[in-house]
């Protein structure tokens, strides 16, 4: 690389100076480097008529969770004599103007494989080379590539967490080099950058909440709850999922580092390494899937199939997504959503939700479940486009994946074993604590009742200051029935997709649908309570 060289580094995720193999080769050589982040309003810009504050894609906690990241990131900068270069815009424009304006040599960025970014890399890579400007994106923000098993699998993504794991073999190790210094930033000519944005500067001002999350983003953080973590060696070598408590919210049994990983504060080679380092002075630990190790694994092994796999984030034109009937049903999607279900395990999920951005992974597989195959077989991309909008961890390949999973349409066919809303809970919290927290209707509710409030007699519901139908909601179906139902839609369909070949078309779906329909009379579904009150 010539002598006065410049380097521009494009942040995306990948939002740290610990091994990061773009922000280490851009500094190679160069004479003036330019670390870049673009706000892309289609990200960032606020949303009046979203169902929560935020983006059209994200809600406020992630956004709160980017920016705190942000701000670190540009902390950690200074201190290696450089800093943060905030622009706005379209990031392909902006970029382009750049990347003429700085005299670029050299344009270095973390690979992404989510859609978008795959259609916008391809874009600016076609630039830069018409240019003359060398480009390296590095695969960092796994432990694997993707393309690179799926080639070793013969062109097509492993469909089983077994057959990855045989596959992948071992991750390339972390860098080791500890960058003590940074080219300065050079001249900025016409480009308009700015420092990172407060929350009201992005145009949120009146964001009303009761909490907001507990996790505050950024490198330091990420790197102080992992430090944190292993020295809990006891922790790290008999961690197991599922296990663990998902009705614990002040201390919750995991690790919380999923929001660190998902923006690259964290890289996930490194916290490999420094779990393999646990192993070897805890010799007896669990191992793959359910160890540690293993969660790390699962992220790997969704990101390979998400990569692999034509419309992933869909049913339709999905190879590997069985083809269901689910219900179009508007007003039980927003019952769930806004934690209005009658059920207070699953309505104190949502809330928490809503307020931190994240809960634990067992919470997530039972609203998962009760909004799909569970009890109101509402279709799945409706369940994930929330979690999409609300989680400072969403991620587009783990997210589709985990809801792929928990709906029985992809990975996981054992349809007939369902979270109940009323009893899993209650295993982990019997005084439910946890409704309490995120539901203070129900605070006064004895714990007889507080998983089934609607069977509280009336005297026992006024003492608590909380009259079911009234302050706090009937339930929308009645478990029983509506899990017998939701089975036998699951069924018929599986039964459908084998004998088409799995080449169901949208009539055959509709036929189906339609059948289910005829079948099921209406106030089946209904609790007891609710029907005689609407009886009477």
């Amino acid at each position: 690389m010539a002598s006065g060289s410049a380097s521009l580094m494009w942040f995306r995720k990948g939002l740290r100076i610990h091994d990061n193999p773009a922000l280490d080769f851009a500094r190679q050589e160069s004479e003036r480097l330019y670390p870049v982040f673009i706000i892309d309003p289609r990200y960032m810009e606020p949303d009046l008529n979203a169902f929560s504050p935020g983006s059209t894609r994200a809600g406020i906690n992630r956004i709160k969770f980017l920016l705190e990241s942000l701000v670190d990131l540009d902390l950690n900068l200074k201190k290696l004599g450089s800093r943060l270069l905030i622009l706005r815009g379209e990031p392909e424009k902006v970029l382009i103007h750049c990347l003429k304006e700085w005299n670029i040599r050299k344009l270095c960025f973390e690979y992404d494989t989510d859609p978008y970014y795959k259609a916008l890399d391809i874009k600016v890579k076609n630039y830069a080379v018409a240019a003359g400007i060398e480009v390296f994106s590095p695969v960092s923000h796994t432990l694997f590539n993707p393309a690179d098993i799926i080639d070793m699998n013969g062109g097509k993504p492993p469909l089983s967490y077994q057959s990855f794991v045989k596959i992948a073999g071992q991750p390339s190790c972390p860098l080791s080099t500890t960058v003590s210094s940074l080219p300065p930033v050079g001249d900025l000519g016409s480009c308009e950058t700015s420092e990172v944005p407060t929350i009201e500067e992005l145009g949120y001002r009146n964001v009303t909440q009761q909490e907001f999350s507990p996790f505050k983003g950024g490198e330091s953080e990420a790197l102080k709850r992992l430090a944190e973590c292993m020295k809990r060696k006891d922790f790290v070598a008999n961690f197991e999922k599922p296990k663990g408590n998902p009705a614990a919210f002040l201390s919750p049994e995991t690790t919380i580092l999923s929001p660190y990983l998902k923006f690259g504060c964290l890289s996930s080679r490194y916290f490999y390494q420094q779990i393999q380092d646990v192993y070897k002075t805890m010799p007896n630990h669990t191992s793959p899937p359910v160890s540690l190790l293993g969660q790390l694994l699962w992220r790997d092994f969704f990101y390979t199939v998400a990569f692999g796999t034509p419309n992933f984030d869909k049913m339709k034109g999905n190879g590997i997504c069985k083809q269901i009937p689910w219900k179009d049903d508007d007003k039980l999607l927003e019952a769930w959503r806004e934690a209005r279900t009658g059920f207070p395990w699953i309505d104190a999920i949502m809330v928490q939700l809503r307020q931190w951005g994240w809960m634990h992974h067992l919470a997530r597989h039972s609203v998962a479940c009760f909004l799909t195959r569970g009890d109101l077989f509402v279709h799945w991309e409706k369940g994930r486009d929330v979690f999409e909008r609300l989680l400072i961890d969403s991620d587009w390949a783990i997210n589709n994946g985990n809801w792929l999973w928990l709906s029985c349409s992809s990975f996981f066919y054992q349809y007939n074993r369902i979270y109940s809303p009323i009893s899993f809970g209650k295993k982990y919290d019997p005084k439910g604590d946890y409704i309490r927290h995120f539901l203070p209707v129900l605070k006064d509710m004895p714990k007889e009742y507080i998983y089934e409030p609607w069977t509280a007699p009336l005297s026992v519901q006024k003492k608590a200051n909380c009259i079911i139908g009234k302050d706090y909601p009937m339930p929308v179906v009645s478990h029983d029935s509506a899990s017998k139902e939701c089975r036998r839609g699951v069924a018929e369909a599986y039964a459908l997709n084998k004998e088409l070949n799995d080449s169901i078309g949208e009539e055959d779906l509709k036929n189906l649908r339609r059948k289910l329909d005829e079948e099921t009379p209406e106030q089946e579904t209904k609790p007891k309570r609710y029907r005689q009150k609407l009886i009477g």
